[in-house]
């Protein structure tokens, strides 16, 4: 009887409600988006662990579609910027205007200061245009003619990039791929799925998808769910094994660079949201596991020669998580 003295069933999280949440945004966004329920689940996993996502694929396979629809879901302002060649940070940030009447410069906010800020094509803008996104993600705030503004909670950045076409793109620097909790690649339908898209707008006879969607979480119910998440019990066995992952990453024979502590961090947080969403108090180590690679996959770069043969990020991180003990 002495060795349970220290389980009290009264402390436990309660995450019924929070469960129930994520199933019917799920339900409410397979409305109309068909066969991405992986990419849909780590948006919510994403969101609750507070952090920005970046998502990779072709064009017309729904990721802008998808991340516009997400947010229709929170009831919280959403704003898009097309990033271009000729982007500049103002364009982002915002600009100080003269006030003819009272003859003082006006702070006019830029698209970033919103709840949901989805950036189309991100890799297109030049380097000073998403540097001066590093203090928005990172800070939450930006810093306009040295005056800061503190963004109104929730922030999430839902960033798209095409792996394809190059040509005039730039490529995101190690530093602000880092700040994405997540790279999610998107990737084609089945044949199933192609027909069911097909159908279903069909269906819809010219209705916009957005029409279909409810909104199901507000931005005080998503704060009362991300403190919960927060508060998930994670034993120290469990944080041993997410640093013996990430440490596997920075001396692995076909890796260039690893992780940082930053992906450690991100690792626990995911797992976290992974554990909330089965309506789980505590953090097991398949939770890590389904972390790991949406985590990594941004943040360790190949070997030129591994690279050259066609070894993928993905069979890296699967080689080393089954390489590490899994903690019983």
């Amino acid at each position: 009887m002495e060795e349970n003295q220290d389980i009290n069933f009264d402390n436990r999280i309660p995450l019924e409600e929070l469960k129930q949440t994520v199933e019917n945004i799920k339900q409410e966004l397979s409305k109309v988006i068909v066969g991405q329920a992986n990419f849909i689940e780590l948006l919510i996993v994403a969101l609750l662990a507070d952090g920005h996502v970046l998502i990779e694929g072709v064009p017309g396979i729904a990721k802008t579609i998808t991340a516009k629809l997400f947010s229709k879901v929170l009831k919280t302002d959403f704003s898009r910027i097309q990033f271009t060649p000729d982007l500049m940070p103002s364009d982002v940030l915002g600009t100080s205007i003269l006030n003819m009447k009272t003859s003082e410069f006006e702070f006019k906010k830029g698209p970033i200061f919103s709840n949901i800020v989805l950036i189309d094509e991100i890799n297109r803008a030049p380097a000073k245009t998403q540097a001066a996104l590093f203090e928005s993600m990172e800070e939450r705030q930006a810093t306009v003619d040295g005056t800061t503004y503190t963004f109104e909670s929730p922030f999430m950045v839902l960033a798209t990039q095409n792996p394809i076409d190059q040509e005039g793109t730039y490529a995101l620097p190690e530093a602000q791929l880092d700040r994405f909790i997540f790279k999610i690649k998107v990737e084609y339908p089945t044949l199933e799925e192609e027909i069911q898209i097909i159908e279903t707008h069909h269906e819809r006879k010219g209705e916009q998808p957005e029409t279909r969607i409810q909104t199901i979480l507000d931005a005080k119910k998503l704060s009362e769910f991300k403190s919960k998440t927060q508060a998930i019990v994670v034993e120290g066995k469990i944080i041993k094994y997410i640093a013996e992952v990430v440490a596997k990453t920075r001396n692995h024979p076909h890796l260039y660079l690893g992780g940082s502590p930053r992906a450690s961090i991100a690792i626990l947080n995911t797992a976290k949201a992974f554990a909330a969403i089965q309506g789980r108090d505590f953090v097991i180590p398949e939770d890590v596991k389904k972390a790991v690679t949406p985590v990594l996959n941004h943040r360790i770069i190949l070997t030129p020669e591994r690279e050259m043969e066609g070894m993928t990020t993905e069979q890296v991180i699967e080689m080393i998580v089954q390489s590490v003990e899994i903690p019983r």
